[in-house]
Parts: C-alpha cells; structure tokens; sequence
C-alpha cells in the first residue's frame, strides 16, 4: 500500500475537523508503526505539500503540517463513503445514469483519462460507447471543472425490462473481482486476532481503515437486489465496523501520546 494512502488515514482520523498541524516528527512515529521508512515519509510529505494536499507552519525550529482545503475535500469524501454511503447499497428507486462518448483517436489519451475517472465513479462499460451507473451520479466528479462535457451525453432512466437488470450488471461490472476483494478483507480481518504482528492497535486500526476505503473505491455500489445472493460486501461492512470499534479506544489513547500538534488560524 502507498504511503501517501496510509498518511490521508492517519490525517482524517488525528486532523480532519481539527484546525491543528502536525509535527513532522509525528507522522514519522506513526509511520513506522506501519513499516514505512523516516525517508519515505519525508519524500510523502513533501510530495504531498507538492501536490497542494499539506501546508506546512514552522514553529520555531519543528515543521508542522496541516491540511489544505483540497485535502479537507478529498478527507472529507472518504468519510461520506466510510460512514454514510457504506458498502452495501439498499436503494430500490430503479434509476440508472446511462452516459455516452465517442473520441477519435487522436484524443486517445483524453479517452483513457475519461475511461479512468468513469470506473472511479462506479461506472460500468455496458456496450461499445455506452456506460452505466446505479442511481443519479452528478457528472462534476468525473469531469471536473466542465472538461469533456461537449463529448458526453448523459441520461438519467429506468430499464423498460426490470428483469434484465441482473444481466445487463453482469455485461457492464467484473462482478466476481468486486467480491474477491470484499472476501479477502473478510479473510483478514474476520479472524480473532488479525494482524498479530503489527505493534499496536493505532497500527491496526490504521490498516483497517486504508484497507476498507480501498475495497470502498473499487465497488459502484450496485444495488443489493441486483447482486448474488450472499454478497460479500455485507458480512465485510459488519466486520469493519465491529473490528474498528474494538480498535478505536486504544488507538484514540496512542494518538494522544505520539502527536505532537499545534493550533493553526483559519
């Protein structure tokens, strides 16, 4: 897993809603409770000041960093999906975002960037063209700032055959890959005691989080009915979050002890 993954973690859980910046020394400690080198936490940080997610505030002769409103935004949406829009999506309205796009070859790499930012947004390539999504998704997230809209039509609709929804899923998502990754997060954190290895329970619950968002990202959240039975992704979403209550206490105690903060104005 990424740095810069583990670090957007460790920053929703200590900074998010706070108007604090942390010492760098602080996100070294925390860090290498995850295995991540001083190095490579520096190279993040700086990367990440780069990248407009950090700001820093020097005190003295210690650095700070805290975040910026990019990252609050970015922090703020994984928070949406880890506690409100979840894994499992019982929504039962029918509705569908049908979208279309057609570009030259010339413009490939624009066509890869959209074909990208399309699956992020839980889009599924049904036909050659044609792409599909579960509900009303707003087109802002996948074509920021109004590029592409020219090239792109949207539609908003209900299938005419409600009974050829599951079909028409199948065609358009890796159904089978969705719910590998739910099962392989089962498998690791559905045991007793899992990672036994890692130094603390901050450490843990850090993983448990990076790893959970991940598996969140990679899944259009298809309506429930429309999914074989059994999914994976219900029994996943109760073991994250009984798994993350039975982290959080002790966590939220070394968070206490290893951060070192400071107030920032806004």
């Amino acid at each position: 897993m990424r740095p810069q993954t583990l670090l957007l973690t460790f920053l929703g859980k200590a900074v998010l809603g706070r108007d604090i910046a942390v010492f760098s020394g602080s996100y070294i400690a925390v860090m290498e409770r995850l295995g991540i080198s001083e190095q490579a936490t520096r190279s993040t940080l700086t990367r990440m000041v780069n990248h407009g997610l950090l700001a820093r505030h020097p005190r003295g002769r210690k650095m700070y960093f805290g975040l910026t409103p990019r990252a609050e935004a970015v922090l703020a949406e994984g928070e949406h999906r880890l506690w409100r829009a979840g894994a499992v999506n019982r929504d039962a309205d029918g509705r569908w975002t049908l979208l279309g796009f057609s570009l030259p070859e010339s413009r490939r790499d624009e066509r890869h960037l959209l074909r990208s930012r399309l699956r992020w947004a839980g889009f599924g390539l049904l036909r050659s063209g044609m792409w599909i999504a579960p509900g009303r998704v707003d087109i802002a997230a996948p074509l920021p700032n109004g590029q592409l809209h020219d090239d792109v039509q949207v539609f908003y609709a209900e299938p005419a055959d409600p009974a050829a929804v599951g079909q028409m899923v199948r065609d358009a998502y890796d159904l089978s890959a969705i719910a590998g990754r739910y099962q392989q997060f089962l498998h690791r954190w559905g045991t007793p005691r899992p990672l036994p290895a890692a130094p603390d329970d901050l450490a843990r619950l850090l993983w448990l989080v990076s790893e959970w968002l991940l598996v969140l990202r990679d899944d259009p959240r298809i309506p429930l009915r429309h999914l074989p039975p059994d999914w994976p992704a219900v029994a996943a979403e109760k073991a994250f979050r009984r798994r993350h209550n039975q982290l959080s206490m002790r966590a939220e105690t070394i968070l206490d002890e290893v951060v070192d903060a400071v107030e920032i104005p806004r």
